[in-house]
């Protein structure tokens, strides 16, 4: 049996992942940084771009949006924001909920989603992404991008003259983070409010502090911004991947950095993870592109599945919930559990949409100005 290991925080704040010979994983510059030019715009390329502050400014945001247009009333901040704006999303990779709850956000904002496919726009191919960039942000007012790798996305905020959002990397996916975590805090209102009370009245936090999240599957692009909000957020997290599949080092140092206490656990046993967890969450064990790999990955995360029997086995905490953000496969997570009162995955889905608005005004409409 593995023995798990408690991740201690490295020293220093890190805000770029280690350099490594074939990959390196960047971020936008910290939020505190001075800009080069004061009209220089600010990007979302991953939950390290964020405070703890603004990340949960964002969720409430997402929150309070959701409750106002929900119940019939667009809050006045929001009436015509993007009106005459163009927002481009630049996907080199297939989505369905990306795409919907973006082209969805731009339009409650009466802004203009152009939708540049595969086949419309090939990064780096028939054009450089320097020379993509710049003419493409010189005629539209945000750039948001789901690509394969993360240099694409980093070149073209580099590049840009407009804000870019990153909808999906290979290493990052901000969006789905700020999703999950709106989800975590409407499934837990009374900790939430447990969690205030105990706290000074000065304390902007969602109160989530307390709160186990029991990774169970693939380290990957989805696991690397939900660590990076737990640190930001006071969660805790356990990560249980097959031999072979743990978080890269160079990343697992991004993440630990990003809190001042240890809150991330590492094992290679399901069980080990599942102990005291509130909330179990997977994600594919096949990502787009590795379906060559399949064969061996099925093999490999044999007793990965999410069921009932595991979460009992492991000893996760009565009322448990379960979320994943989807596609969803059955060797993944089981009938019993995705279908069940526990599973959180369609409200999970749905707001996507309000962190797409949180997002968008925050980043667009005001100018990366987070209040």
């Amino acid at each position: 049996m593995a023995t798990s290991r408690l991740l201690r925080p490295a020293n220093h704040c890190l805000r770029t992942a280690r350099h490594t010979p074939t990959r390196t994983y960047t971020s936008s510059p910290p939020p505190t940084a001075p800009h080069t030019s004061p009209f220089a715009p600010r990007h979302l390329l991953s939950i390290a771009d964020l405070t703890p502050h603004e990340l949960t400014t964002l969720i409430r945001t997402a929150a309070t949006h959701k409750q106002s247009i929900k119940s019939g009333h667009v809050p006045p901040t929001l009436t015509n924001a993007l009106l005459g704006q163009t927002i481009a999303l630049l996907f080199t990779k297939r989505s369905t909920r990306t795409r919907v709850s973006t082209e969805a956000a731009v339009a409650l904002l009466q802004g203009h989603p152009m939708f540049l496919g595969s086949q419309d726009i090939q990064l780096g191919v028939n054009e450089s992404l320097h020379d993509t960039s710049v003419v493409i942000s010189s005629m539209v007012s945000a750039l948001v991008a789901r690509v394969d790798a993360h240099e694409d996305v980093v070149g073209l905020a580099k590049h840009s003259s407009v804000p870019v959002i990153n909808a999906l990397s290979d290493a990052f996916h901000p969006l789905q983070t700020i999703a999950d975590y709106l989800t975590i805090h409407e499934a837990f209102p009374s900790t939430s409010k447990e969690s205030a009370a105990s706290k000074s009245e000065t304390s902007d936090g969602l109160g989530l502090e307390g709160l186990k999240i029991a990774w169970i599957g693939d380290a990957n692009n989805v696991l690397f911004d939900l660590a990076l909000g737990a640190a930001k957020l006071g969660v805790q997290l356990s990560v249980a991947t097959p031999k072979g599949y743990e978080i890269p080092s160079h990343m697992r140092e991004l993440i630990t950095s990003a809190s001042p206490t240890a809150f991330l656990t590492e094992t290679n046993v399901p069980e080990e993870a599942v102990k005291d967890a509130d909330i179990l969450v997977t994600d594919t064990w096949i990502s787009m592109g590795q379906e060559s790999s399949k064969g061996q990955k099925m093999s490999d995360f044999a007793g990965f599945q999410i069921t009932k029997e595991l979460a009992q086995r492991g000893g996760a905490k009565q009322g448990w919930r379960f979320m994943h953000c989807l596609p969803r496969k059955p060797e993944e997570v089981s009938d019993e559990v995705f279908y069940s009162p526990a599973s959180l995955v369609f409200q999970e889905a749905e707001n996507r949409l309000w962190a797409a608005l949180a997002v968008l005004e925050a980043f667009v409409v005001n100018k990366g100005k987070i209040v």
